[in-house]
């Protein structure tokens, strides 16, 4: 199983935040963490991973136009892309600065492309994912880390193969109804 953390970053900030989420991941065994900037993120990682977390500063209230060009370039691969977990993390100067309209903006490319979206634990906010303001402390960087571990988990859950998952016990052929 991967997991997927790509991310733009013009400051610094949201790299490491990104990396707070890749450390979340790659506490669940079984799970192997990509954690990529998004200028140097392909098709084939995209559909390498079983879930994509992807992170932006705020820029206007939406998430940086370097995120979205890529997301558009991958355009062609959505109906592959379907089905595969997504989540979203975002990143501001000032405490109000935007970040939910920043997630909801990555959430929405993730819907178009037929993802399954979770936003952030119940024990870190509950809510579309994770946003930090700069100068946040530790709080902040544990969230994102928690993040990273619900969507490895997840996966693990989700997965066909994996002892206890989804897919597991199930037939591997359909069965048709006699009646």
């Amino acid at each position: 199983m991967q997991v997927l953390v790509t991310y733009y970053s013009r400051t610094g900030t949201t790299k490491k935040l990104a990396e707070h989420v890749a450390r979340g991941v790659r506490q669940v065994p079984g799970v192997d963490c990509l954690l990529k900037p998004c200028s140097e993120v392909t098709r084939e990682h995209f559909l390498a991973s079983d879930a994509v977390i992807v992170g932006s500063p705020v820029y206007f209230g939406s998430m940086a136009a370097e995120l979205k060009a890529v997301l558009d370039g991958f355009n062609g691969i959505r109906k592959r892309m379907e089905g595969k977990i997504g989540a979203a993390f975002a990143t501001s100067h000032h405490g109000s600065g935007g970040k939910e309209t920043t997630l909801i903006s990555i959430i929405q490319a993730m819907l178009i492309f037929g993802m399954i979206v979770v936003g952030d634990p119940m024990d870190a906010g509950g809510h579309y994912g994770v946003a930090h303001a700069q100068g946040e402390g530790r709080a902040f960087r544990d969230d994102a880390a928690k993040l990273g571990n619900r969507v490895a988990r997840l996966v693990m859950r989700l997965s066909p193969t994996f002892e206890g998952g989804a897919g597991a016990g199930r037939p591997t052929t359909t069965r048709r109804d006699a009646s």
